[in-house]
């Protein structure tokens, strides 16, 4: 079977006996950590939480800040950095293109025909709005994209549109800088989602939302330095590959991921032609703890979406999450790992989109639903200390705090959701491949990776 192929043929489902079903694992907190909703969930915002939680608006699209500037819509990746007197900043992609009616508006555009970009929104310790500005402007459809280990946050264009398709470095806290325009041109022209950097190593792992096949890159940039624009001085970029022919498995235990040369100009043509593996549409990501996590939206039976585990240190690619129905997952957008170290995925599905968070224990629930209209839920990010929630809500486009008895920090949790195997999320696999995967020492997860791509065991 071509690796190429591997995501029209997956026939697998999620193990639910040991879980049971989703309503019943939204009864009780999860093990060991987490929130849950429940029937007594609170809706007296924009979305049904868990009793305890509460939440507030802190921007909307149309309202006027400072110069006078008015706030552009369609809000979509983000993160939360540190601003001085435990206020929070909040970093914030807009996919918009020239044809939306509130562009966002700077002085130093990369393209001033173009209407997307990114904006900053200072919050209070008291969770107020305390200003808004524009960090980076002239970009088109800044989808996700990624914080980078020195506080930068990596906007990424989905669209070849034109002179577009790039990624590029904007600095929160030197705002419209020249480099803020500057494309990474070595990371690539392509339909970019979202990139996570192995704080590690430096190498920046770059996902594409081009259906029907799109691919995962790393760029190993030639300066690893920890600062900013050092993205720019160039680096090799790789698609993501099987290592060995079909059929074949690495050192008789699992197959294990290579990468294959890329011209950063063509690398969709390069990644096809190279034998790299496709999946439909790859959206958020995040690199946490050792792990590159991403969501294949509609990837799977009844393309109700996956989650994939890359471990870099031992080029493993897991299949961490397959559900078996749209309870249990609906077209996985933007991820978050929490800081009590359970994975959240917002939904892009048709409507009543929800916040789910999957334990390391294997218990998946849900958190938020919304229940205001059928807008997708986006950029779901923790305050530097963990106790606030911020998402966006897309069109209309909301930023929203959410505040209640979340799980404190914990760092062993985090590091076992990086390594952990829960047979309740393990997508099935037939008792032959099992058997042979457990003679090699595969774990379970592998073990349905290597079916679904075609990697014969027996």
């Amino acid at each position: 079977m071509s690796r190429r192929r591997f995501m029209r043929s997956g026939t697998g489902a999620l193990a639910a006996a040991a879980a049971g079903s989703l309503a019943v694992a939204c009864e009780a907190a999860p093990p060991g950590g987490g929130v849950a909703a429940s029937s007594s969930s609170s809706s007296d915002g924009l979305l049904a939480l868990p009793k305890g939680f509460n939440q507030r608006v802190l921007s909307s699209s149309g309202k006027i800040f400072p110069g006078p500037i008015y706030i552009p819509g369609h809000h979509d990746g983000m993160t939360a950095l540190p601003y001085g007197g435990g206020a929070t900043l909040l970093v914030r992609n807009h996919e918009q293109t020239p044809f939306d009616p509130i562009p966002v508006q700077g002085r130093n555009p990369f393209d001033k025909d173009e209407g997307g970009g990114v904006t900053g929104v200072v919050v209070s310790p008291e969770l107020a709005n305390v200003r808004e500005f524009t960090i980076s402007s002239g970009t088109r459809r800044n989808c996700a994209g990624g914080r980078t280990p020195w506080d930068t946050w990596l906007t990424c264009e989905e669209s070849k549109y034109g002179g577009h398709g790039y990624v590029f470095e904007a600095m929160p806290d030197d705002p419209e800088n020249d480099l803020s325009r500057t494309p990474i041109r070595a990371m690539g022209r392509f339909s970019h989602e979202a990139v996570g950097i192995d704080p590690a190593t430096g190498i920046a792992y770059l996902t594409e939302d081009d259906p029907p096949e799109s691919f995962v890159y790393r760029y190993i940039p030639d300066d690893r330095g920890r600062r900013p624009g050092a993205l720019l001085e160039g680096g090799r970029l790789q698609a993501m590959r099987l290592e060995g022919g079909p059929g074949e498995a690495d050192g008789g235990r699992a197959a294990r991921v290579g990468w294959v040369d890329v011209d950063p100009d063509s690398p969709h043509a390069g990644a096809v032609a190279g034998d790299a593996i496709a999946f439909r549409r790859i959206e958020g990501a995040v690199f946490a703890d050792g792990a590159f996590w991403f969501p294949d939206t509609s990837g799977g039976p009844g393309e109700l979406g996956q989650v994939w585990r890359y471990t870099p240190a031992q080029a493993k690619l897991e299949l961490f999450f397959e559900p078996a129905d749209k309870t249990e997952m609906q077209k996985p957008d933007n991820l978050v790992m929490t800081p009590w170290g359970d994975l959240w995925f917002v939904e892009d599905g048709i409507a009543f989109d929800r916040l789910m968070g999957i334990t390391p224990e294997g218990v998946a629930y849900e958190f938020a639903r919304n229940t205001t209209n059928d807008s997708e839920l986006s950029g779901p990010c923790f305050s530097p200390d963990g106790k606030v929630l911020f998402i966006n809500m897309y069109d209309p486009a909301f930023t929203m705090a959410v505040w209640g008895p979340f799980e404190q920090w914990n760092a062993a949790r985090r590091k076992r959701m990086a390594a952990s195997e829960p047979e309740a999320l393990a997508p099935k696999v037939s008792d032959e491949v099992m058997e042979v995967a457990m003679r090699r020492g595969m774990g379970r997860l592998e073990a349905a990776a290597c079916e679904r791509l075609g990697v014969a065991l027996a």
